[in-house]
């Protein structure tokens, strides 16, 4: 390609405040031909799945960090040859003639520094070396002195001098292990050596995954005694064997807490240590919605739409919240003020095979029964395919979280930071219940509310329970109360 130039396109800030993203996969290589808005890679952050469209034409002239590399925001990750520019900028230092020889300059010489990384280049002033000093005198030094003198003064042949030793020229200095600051923090963490780890990222640098193996090698048995010490002796009671010595590293796997599982640790242990949580619960009958959720299947009105059980429960939370608006809130901290929403984005908890996310829908108050099904069956199968967005994540109100689909009865679900209230669901199955003066079975269901105690007292948490209890079981008010 003529007149051409090369472009670096940097790992943006996806989200909010986001400073790191890993590359899950490239869907280009080097010599392929790229077009402005081409997705390029997908790449996950604290939040989600995102793909990076590429925001000019060219061609890949090289990938800067392998599949399943963390990235910093602002590093570059793909250099792309464009047309009609300069020639290529490459950031490489300029050529320095080499100085004329001196014989007076003494031979030592400090050995020229390696570039390591962003943020460790070389030193662009040259090291002088300070003269080395010379050192104190120790007593035996003294002495020696002492007794040389006395015998020069008595007429003795004074001592043969000394040959100074010649100077030892100092080792170059061992290049620095290349890796991210990241990954020098696992390192400390894990007490790995980074100059034993055998580095497998581009240009020697060294990735996460290097320094777990270097570790499970580390913890692996040792198959013989070294050689240059005798093997101890094997002591053992006669009636039970001896003590393990060892475990194999292939019983423990370590996972990397990374992306949107860090991201969710983070905000659950944040949440856990800063809102105090009550939680309550109710045990419901909800046959009349179980039936109203098979005749809604059959009105056309929700052909095509997704028609279960937690769209009538979701419907059931908003009507509550408009009976009792102030559970719909949250807690600022800094102004020491209480901050009632006036919107409802109901964000509903999804398990995804990266991790527990909570995509809201936006304005959920606002939705028709139809409406509502089509945004809770988008929210799904967005989240199924790992493509939710950040923004899809960000400003939820109230959640809903349905353990029920792994057949658990309840729980004491933990608030998303920013949210005053998170309603838990449980399975729904038929139990043997009092309905009309006698025991029949019936579709019953436990449902758990846990709420900020800070903004949410005992009687505003219950009303707000005991009404998606009453929606649930007599779904008519659905009408009436809407």
């Amino acid at each position: 390609m003529t007149n051409a130039s090369v472009r670096e396109f940097k790992m943006p800030d996806v989200g909010e405040g986001l400073t790191e993203a890993e590359i899950l996969k490239w869907y280009v290589q080097p010599g392929d031909t790229v077009t402005d808005g081409q997705v390029v890679c997908e790449v996950e952050t604290a939040k989600a799945a995102v793909e990076l469209p590429i925001p000019y034409d060219g061609v890949v002239r090289s990938l800067h960090f392998p599949e399943g590399t963390t990235v910093d925001v602002g590093t570059s990750i793909i250099a792309v040859e464009v047309a009609g520019g300069a020639a290529p900028a490459q950031q490489e230092a300029p050529a320095v003639p080499a100085p004329a020889a001196e014989p007076e300059q003494p031979a030592e010489q400090p050995a020229a520094r390696q570039p390591v990384l962003v943020g460790y280049g070389v030193a662009t002033s040259s090291t002088r070396r300070r003269p080395r000093k010379q050192a104190p005198d120790t007593a035996a030094g003294q002495a020696a002195s002492a007794v040389q003198s006395e015998l020069n003064g008595h007429g003795a042949a004074p001592a043969a001098p000394v040959t100074p030793p010649a100077p030892v020229t100092p080792a170059a200095p061992a290049q620095r292990p290349l890796a991210k600051p990241p990954v020098r923090k696992l390192a400390k963490d894990l007490g790995v050596d980074l100059a034993t780890v055998t580095p497998t990222g581009p240009d020697g640098v060294i990735t996460r995954e290097d320094v777990h193996a270097a570790v499970a090698a580390a913890q692996a048995p040792q198959q013989a005694a070294p050689a240059d010490r005798p093997a101890a002796p094997a002591v053992s009671a006669p009636d039970r064997p001896a003590a393990p010595v060892s475990y194999d590293s292939a019983r423990e796997t370590r996972v990397p807490v990374k992306g949107v599982r860090k991201a969710t640790a983070a905000a659950m242990v944040g949440s856990a240590f800063t809102a105090p949580h009550v939680t309550e619960f109710v045990t419901v009958d909800v046959t009349r919605t179980m039936k109203l959720v098979e005749e809604l299947k059959q009105d056309k009105e929700f052909a095509g739409l997704r028609v279960n059980p937690l769209l009538l429960i979701a419907k059931a939370l908003l009507v509550a919240i408009r009976r009792n608006p102030d559970i719909n809130a949250s807690w600022d901290e800094a102004a020491q003020e209480i901050v009632v929403k006036h919107y409802v984005n109901l964000g509903i908890a999804a398990a995804t095979p990266r991790g527990l996310i909570v995509p809201n829908i936006k304005d959920a108050h606002a939705k028709t029964l139809p409406e509502l099904a089509a945004s809770l069956g988008e929210l799904v199968s967005t989240a199924r395919e790992g493509k939710t967005s950040p923004s899809a994540m960000q400003g939820g109100t109230v959640t809903i979280t349905n353990v029920g689909v792994f057949g658990v009865d309840t729980g004491t679900p933990l608030l998303n930071p920013g949210e005053s209230a998170i309603l838990a669901v449980g399975a729904i199955k038929p139990q043997p219940w009092v309905h009309k003066g006698k025991v029949k079975p019936r579709q019953v269901t436990t449902l758990a509310l846990s709420f900020d105690h800070r903004l949410v007292d005992g009687e505003l948490g219950s009303k707000v329970l005991a009404d998606v209890a009453a929606v649930l079981e007599q779904p008519k008010r659905l009408i009436t109360w809407a």
